[in-house]
């Protein structure tokens, strides 16, 4: 395959715009729908959702009306008919001014929209261009909220990379190929996860993980490969000789990475296929794309270029010993004291993790000066905090639950603000907290265990509940199964049993850091954003899938180094040293990289995204500084020659001098 896309160097230049205008036609033409219900098959939310069937449906949206006369006044009540008639000129929109319910105080209406998705831009903009004396009117529902415009968030984290790659590689053109490879590969995994939509349900927020991930690892692995390219070229090879050394060594720590996170991805699975397919689907799309891009346009590219990829560059700097290589054994001399030290850190960031509370983000985690927050607030001011997210009761058999007992019991029970039928076989009960409040959780637990058999809670916060629990049953078994995968994974390629043994402890160290600043900061809110609330209850998993599969990234391209200096020579100590002073730069600036992409989406104005975001950009600096820099030369210096163990069997294969990377 490498002679391959040397020798034909233009023909796979040419074919991937090829591949990637045919995939984003095929995307254009037979776009996928979004499905973002969470809920799962079998639960009693989704039985008590069936049960009522269209019932149990809420509108997709909500015009809230404020008049501090009282909305049934003449003035504010003409003012909004208005408002709803125009509303109702848009083909498929419904305002039911007949089924407003009124504030107990009447200074506040809530009143339901019905309307299809294309119509949503047209109601918003309508609200906006609302005016009368006295009235005010903002809308609720999730396709009314502001979102940053398409291409601004990966605009940013593409101008930091461009950046960090230019200060890293002191030269136009290597810096312009990883950013060309990552923006291909991202195009084509985008238009791929379109296409697949069809196959497998996928959620709104799917095309944002594609971009991320895709965006960080493919610029990573273009790095590394061009950098080991520009090494072989100072070495004085040939082109086509220094293309093929990189990509037999970066190029197969960038197949073992790239496999490694898909796998690690894929753990989202035991889920359910119907709730991680989605998931597992958008981020592998992403790795899948930008890894081929890495291991086939990227060796046709640099052969193209050749030595014309220093033509633009400044001098570079060497020395006889890098600050890497002198920091490796400053750790190396005392590798007690500095493993304790790095231990005690990551302990520290991960100690706001144990108070780890899932739920799903709402209107009330957006900034005031969206309408759909300011709608929040005066639901909740109105109406109480509870009729944000009410819920539903369904009685399977009235005979044996009369609705009017069932009413009864669940208005006496404590947490209920108020209760009454809405139909022949359901009831409503407005908690007396937020959806997000975590006494609405134990209310939820009350009713489900006090109320008679033949009566079902549904809602969206018992939904969420629901997947809460899903979720934390399935977690041993997919922690399990990514832990065990990667370990077949890294012993196969290291030859080593103690080394994927230690990986694994080092990352999940790493996880833990992330899942404790994603708490301090989203939920405990320790900068004082306002937003404090519940982590989506998707995103721990999502979180360790992908945090796990990032950081055996940078554990691959280490020890890849390390392994290959200890074939060399045979000394541990040396190995960890001449490892880290060879990778020290390119991971530094990798991670620098991946940090600035992530960091560019916890900006973003989906909360869910932001967790994310801001998650992965937390577990990027501290592996690729902590462990990388810190634990990983200090635990390698005290297992010493132990790191290589292997079973009898197969350990000759290490010792023969045989270099694998």
């Amino acid at each position: 395959m490498i002679r391959f896309c040397i020798r034909h160097r233009w023909l796979v230049v040419v074919l991937w715009p090829v591949l990637a205008a045919a995939l984003i036609a095929a995307a254009a033409t037979w776009p996928a729908p979004s499905d973002d219900d969470f809920t799962l098959p079998g639960s009693e939310s989704r039985q008590a959702a069936e049960l009522l069937g269209p019932a149990a449906e809420e509108p997709p949206g909500t015009l809230v009306v404020s008049a501090p006369s009282g909305v049934r006044e003449p003035g504010p009540r003409g003012a909004v008919a208005a408002l709803a008639g125009r509303m109702n000129a848009v083909p498929g929109v419904r305002v039911s001014l007949d089924a407003q319910r009124v504030s107990p105080d009447g200074t506040l209406a809530s009143i339901p929209i019905d309307y299809p998705d294309p119509a949503a831009p047209e109601l918003k903009r309508l609200r906006d261009g609302f005016q009368a004396s006295g009235v005010t009117v903002e809308l609720a529902g999730d396709d009314f909220a502001d979102f940053t415009p398409g291409g601004l968030t990966e605009g940013i984290g593409l101008l930091a990379a461009a950046i960090v790659l230019l200060v890293a590689f002191r030269s136009l053109i290597a810096t312009v190929l990883p950013l060309v490879i990552g923006v291909v590969g991202v195009a084509c995994g985008v238009a791929l996860l379109t296409v697949l939509g069809h196959l497998v349900d996928t959620p709104g927020f799917a095309v944002y993980l594609t971009i991320m991930l895709g965006l960080g690892v493919g610029i990573d692995y273009a790095l590394l490969i061009v950098t080991r390219f520009r090494a072989g070229l100072d070495e004085g090879l040939g082109v086509a000789e220094a293309v093929t050394r990189a990509m037999r060594t970066a190029g197969r720590s960038v197949l073992l990475a790239g496999l490694i996170v898909i796998v690690t991805g894929s753990g989202i699975l035991f889920l359910g296929p119907s709730i991680g397919g989605g998931i597992a689907l958008s981020a592998g799309c992403g790795v899948l794309m930008v890894m081929l891009a890495s291991l086939t346009l990227l060796p046709a590219l640099l052969a193209l270029a050749g030595t014309r990829i220093d033509r633009f560059a400044l001098s570079r700097r060497s020395a006889a010993r890098p600050l890497a290589y002198r920091w490796s054994r400053v750790v190396q001399r005392r590798p007690w004291l500095m493993g304790t030290v790095a231990l005690l850190a990551l302990a520290a960031l991960a100690l706001p993790g144990t108070q780890l509370r899932v739920g799903w983000s709402d209107a009330g985690n957006r900034p005031v000066s969206d309408t759909t927050r300011r709608a929040h607030d005066l639901l909740a001011r109105g109406f109480g905090p509870g009729m944000e997210a009410p819920l539903i009761l369904a009685v399977r058999d009235t005979g044996r639950a009369p609705l009017g007992d069932v009413v009864r019991r669940a208005a006496a029970t404590p947490g209920v603000a108020q209760a009454f039928p809405v139909g022949k076989h359901s009831a409503m009960v407005v908690p007396a907290t937020g959806p997000q409040d975590e006494r609405t959780t134990v209310l939820i637990h009350r009713l489900r265990a006090g109320l008679p058999d033949p009566v079902l809670v549904t809602g969206s916060t018992a939904a969420a509940i629901d997947y809460a629990r899903h979720a934390s049953g399935r977690m041993p078994w997919m922690v399990g199964a990514v832990l065990l995968a990667s370990f077949v994974l890294l012993a196969g390629v290291f030859r080593s049993v103690v080394l994927p043994v230690k990986a694994i402890a080092v990352n999940l160290l790493s996880i833990g850091a992330a899942y404790g600043v994603v708490v301090a900061v989203f939920q405990q809110d320790v900068l004082g954003q306002g937003t404090a609330g519940p982590i989506d209850a998707w995103v721990p998993t999502m979180l360790f899938v992908i945090t796990f599969g990032l950081s055996m990234d940078y554990e691959v391209f280490l020890l890849s180094r390390i392994r290959e200096e200890y074939l060399t020579h045979g000394d541990n100590s040396r190995a960890v040293a001449g490892g880290l002073a060879a990778t020290a730069r390119v991971i530094t600036a990798a991670a620098t990289i991946m940090f600035c992409v992530f960091a560019a989406f916890g900006a973003f104005d989906d909360r869910a995204l932001r967790v994310m975001g801001v998650g992965l950009a937390a577990a990027v600096l501290v592996d690729a500084t902590v462990v990388r820099l810190v634990l990983v030369p200090a635990a390698m210096e005290v297992l010493g020659a132990r790191n290589w163990w292997f079973p009898n069997l197969t350990f000759r294969r290490l010792t023969s001098g045989e270099k694998v990377t």
